[in-house]
């Protein structure tokens, strides 16, 4: 190692140690206030406001207008920082909120997500680091231009556009699912409008990546690593020692997997619970039988819905009866192809919750053997598009550039998935544990003594509910079948489900709004840096200065940032679903070729056009074909693979066209096969100064 590096080290670790100190401090103070009786808004505005005015002074002290240093960082970011920050980039809104709420609705499957995203990092550290660092350029697109050549000048640039306008499209997929993430958290935790919470979140943002660049978002990442691992480690803890009296929740889940199991088969067995998902039965029947009855039965209800208005009005009725009847004709269908849209979700909801619950810890369950052999398909298939998608994301495989070298490249990778295993072995735990105790104390309480968290969960969002509670069978006791809670929603109230102080709640919206902060940073610097490097620099200014390339990505990085932030605010689908498009279009889209661009000399430009319009054509042709919220249908799916798995059909794809176009068309140049053999050398370290 180089004499300049430990001293350098030592001073990252003080100023982090020093950090790590005030923030537990900071804790205890809150948690001190919170038992003097500060409200609890004052303590969700404290922790909301502190840590974004923290990563905006991180933003602010890491300023700089060096290309280098706004691009990679200076590529001197010690292998166990850029671990850190790259486990936080990775660490995002779906990871932190939403896999947990994944797992506890569907058990077994959801297990999915954390075998393919961890799987891909093996692959990134096995297969296109370590090369990408050797190249030691700036971006995705900079690899694959020199690496393929072609286009005016051999210079590569319909391979670079492509490159750019993948990068654009996946990572503006992602960063939509995140800036999401901060609506939702701004807005339970200081009571403002869902989209005020979108724009106050953006701010953060915008003030790490618009000032800093790589640099700034590097330290910011490392700070929002330490918050998110204690904001998901305590209330896991606090549980695991209340159900398992165990603290180590990786170990102590195991014993709770068996009650938890025996609970389900009571409740599946349980004459109320049996009644109530009868209820839904019949309800789902009952829009089944009008949309068979469509067009007919549109208008027949169109008229029954504005007679019971004038009814109401004309009986003197309550100025609430008045209000729901005129709520119900303003929110009926306005057409016969309205109301099949509204009544098929409405029917399939109704059926989906008079299932009854699958069993948590049993592999693809089913009622036959069909739908058993489904599930496990759709299983692998998520699988592989998560690690392949992994391996080809832009804004990861751009911090291999901001180490000092190959080796602390491959070192940095191991520090990334160790950090990323602290939080990926307790999520599973985490999820059983809150549904062992929703499952023992809220199922079978009684309505009138309901906790508090219901209702502030259910308000947040009134147009769509993200936790509802109604007694279906009027018996005035909860049962399972009459509780929903939204995926996105369960790591958020977690403290409040476990009795924990409300300080944790605060912590813990910290801790996810820090993920989903981490990783917009990230994407936004890759979609700028795209766009003013790889476009205009490459493409369309050649001669520009340095500081003219670096206000001109800040300029787009604004743009980018308001545009994502809008198409968050319309809600367009949930975290998850957004997050596995992303990686399906990136595995689809470039997988194929950073791989084949290593490793297989034979490779060449035109293989690479063919293979990334190919791969992502046949991804997303799939997945306007098998989504009905993109207008196809379940029914005309392949072998049943869901379509936030249509990676499984675009990376063959994408790798065959690649292999095709390059066999039938003239092998590479001298240049781009000596790069090949340049990157493949293994690296020689300067020798060791004493």
């Amino acid at each position: 190692m180089s004499a300049t590096k430990p001293p350098y080290f030592r001073k990252l670790s003080r100023y982090y140690l020093w950090y790590t100190g005030c923030f537990a401090l900071f804790l205890v103070s809150l948690a001190l206030l919170e038992q003097e009786g500060m409200p609890r808004l004052w303590i969700g505005y404290i922790f909301m406001f502190a840590t974004i005015a923290l990563y905006a002074t991180i933003g602010v002290v890491a300023r700089t207008s060096n290309v280098t240093e706004y691009y990679v960082a200076g590529r001197r970011v010690p292998a166990l920082f850029n671990g850190m920050a790259t486990a936080a980039d990775w660490i995002s809104a779906a990871s932190f909120i939403s896999l947990a709420g994944g797992l506890y609705l569907h058990g077994f499957d959801s297990l999915a997500y954390i075998m393919g995203w961890t799987g891909g990092y093996v692959l990134v550290a096995l297969l296109i680091a370590p090369y990408l660092r050797k190249f030691a350029q700036y971006t995705i697109p900079d690899f694959l231009a020199a690496r393929y050549g072609g286009g005016a000048g051999g210079r590569g640039g319909p391979v670079r556009a492509l490159a750019v306008g993948a990068t654009i499209m996946v990572s503006f997929t992602y960063v939509v699912a995140q800036i999401y993430a901060v609506g939702l958290i701004a807005s339970r935790f200081t009571g403002v409008d869902f989209s005020v919470g979108i724009f106050l979140g953006l701010a953060s943002i915008l003030v790490c990546s618009f000032l800093g660049g790589m640099r700034g978002i590097t330290w910011t990442q490392v700070a929002q690593y330490i918050i998110l691992l204690v904001a998901f480690l305590i209330p896991t803890i606090w549980l695991s020692a209340k159900h398992a009296d165990n603290p180590v929740p990786q170990v102590a889940y195991g014993s709770l997997l068996p009650k938890l199991a025996a609970r389900e088969q009571q409740l599946a067995r349980d004459p109320r619970e049996l009644e109530v998902r009868a209820e839904f039965r019949r309800r789902a029947g009952e829009f089944d039988a009008r949309l068979r009855a469509l067009p007919a039965s549109w208008g027949a209800g169109k008229i029954e819905v504005q007679r019971a208005l004038s009814t109401v009005r004309a009986s003197n009725a309550s100025l609430g009866e008045v209000r729901q009847a005129e709520r119900a004709l303003a929110t009926y269908p306005g057409s016969p192809d309205e109301a099949r849209t509204l009544w098929t979700e409405l029917r399939d909801a109704n059926l989906a919750r008079a299932r009854p619950p699958a069993p948590h810890a049993t592999p693809f369950p089913g009622a036959t053997e069909a739908e058993s052999d489904k599930r496990r398909n759709n299983f692998l298939a998520v699988v592989f598009c998560l690690m392949f998608g992994t391996a080809a994301l832009p804004h990861i495989l751009m911090r291999s550039y901001t180490t000092p070298s190959v080796h602390e490249t491959r070192v940095s990778v191991f520090w990334t998935l160790f950090f990323i295993l602290l939080i990926y072995l307790t999520i599973p735990a985490l999820a059983v544990l809150v549904k062992y105790d929703l499952y023992t104390s809220l199922v079978g309480s009684d309505f009138s003594a309901l906790p508090t968290w219901i209702s502030y969960w259910a308000n947040v969002d009134k147009l769509s509910p993200l936790i509802s509670v109604a007694d279906i069978n009027g018996d005035g006791i909860v049962q399972l079948a009459e509780f929903a809670i939204d995926a996105d929603v369960l790591v958020l109230a977690t403290p409040e489900i476990g009795g924990l102080p409300y300080v944790i709640s605060g912590l813990v919206a910290a801790g996810g709004l820090a993920a989903a902060l981490s990783t917009a940073d990230g994407l936004l610097l890759a979609i700028s840096n795209a766009l003013s490097h790889d476009v205009w620099y490459k493409m369309v200014d050649p001669g520009a200065s340095t500081q003219k390339r670096v206000t001109i990505s800040k300029l787009l990085l604004l743009a980018v940032a308001f545009i994502a932030a809008y198409a968050a605010s319309q809600r367009p689908a949930d975290i998850l679903s957004l997050v596995g498009a992303a990686f399906s279009l990136a595995g689809s889209t470039l997988f194929p070729v950073l791989v084949l661009g290593v490793f297989w000399k034979r490779a060449n430009h035109t293989g690479a056009i063919a293979g990334m319009v190919t791969g992502f054509a046949i991804c997303l042709w799939y997945m306007l074909r098998a989504s009905p919220t993109l207008g196809g249908s379940v029914d005309d799916a392949w072998l049943g693979i869901q379509p936030l798995a249509a990676g499984v059909f675009g990376v063959p794809g994408g790798l065959l066209a690649t292999v095709v176009g390059s066999l039938l068309t003239a092998p590479p140049v001298r240049t781009s096969l000596g790069m090949v053999d340049y990157i493949r050398a293994p690296e020689q370290d300067p020798p060791h100064k004493t």
